[in-house]
């Protein structure tokens, strides 16, 4: 008889109502790779989903079978070309207005102020798409402006994520958010947070715009899970830093 684990496995701790549980094993083992992993040892993979390395063994033959783990020269295991055909298939399956526009109305709708999406365009940044908020005193920054890409929280953050040297810009990277007051307009402030893809390619800045008298630091909150939650969407993940 197989021995019972002295603890449950990742899986076996959360399966799937109704599922299988070779299914759900499986997939904890896609599920152990995270962001900056290329490959992992079999050790590893045992380690992280607390499976028995005969086991995560098994199981690593059929997903290399479908081709959505590849073993490595070195005897690693990393993410097979499937998941790549896959995430294709996924990110075109949906438009960014469709996704960019829902989230950043709940965002208005949260804050009361004005939301947009930045998009960097040569030396300048795009707002993409823009969402006003309902107070007469506002910025009037429309879809289709050019802004600056060196001034103002969108700006800053495109900056830092296109890999803009300075302990400004490391310091955004860190903290995945972008908080300016005066920066590119004396009265207004800003707050931006990146979409991230499953690459860790910026896809656009979540922008938050406000008279530097209606600022909140609890917004900041707000934009970063609205930009966590596009950057999932995508199959991207967040800077940790808040």
């Amino acid at each position: 008889m197989p021995r019972k684990p002295a603890v449950a496995s990742i899986a076996d701790q959360r399966p799937a109502a109704g599922g299988a549980a070779a299914v759900d094993r499986a997939l904890s083992l896609l599920g152990a790779f995270r962001a900056g992993d290329t490959a992992l040892t079999l050790t590893e993979l045992s380690h992280r989903t607390r499976l028995y390395m005969s086991t995560v063994l098994r199981l690593l033959a059929s997903l290399e079978h479908a081709r959505l783990v590849q073993r490595r020269p070195d005897g690693k295991y990393g993410l097979g070309p499937e998941v790549a055909r896959l995430h294709g298939i996924y990110t075109a399956s949906f438009e960014l207005e469709a996704l960019v526009m829902p989230a950043l109305r709940a965002l208005v709708e949260a804050t009361g102020e004005s939301a947009a999406f930045h998009v960097r365009q040569a030396q300048q940044r795009l707002c993409l798409y823009r969402v006003d908020s309902p107070h007469p005193l506002r910025d009037h920054t429309r879809a289709g402006d050019l802004l600056p890409l060196d001034r103002g929280a969108g700006g800053r953050l495109l900056q830092a994520f296109d890999g803009a040297k300075g302990a400004r810009y490391d310091d955004i990277r860190k903290q995945g958010i972008a908080v300016t007051i005066g920066d590119r307009v004396a009265e207004l402030a800003g707050i931006s947070a990146p979409v991230l893809d499953g690459s860790g390619r910026c896809l656009g800045a979540v922008t938050l715009s406000m008279p530097a008298q209606r600022f909140k630091k609890r917004h900041e909150r707000i934009v970063l899970a609205t930009a966590r939650s596009l950057s999932a969407t995508v199959g991207g993940v967040l800077p940790s830093g808040r």
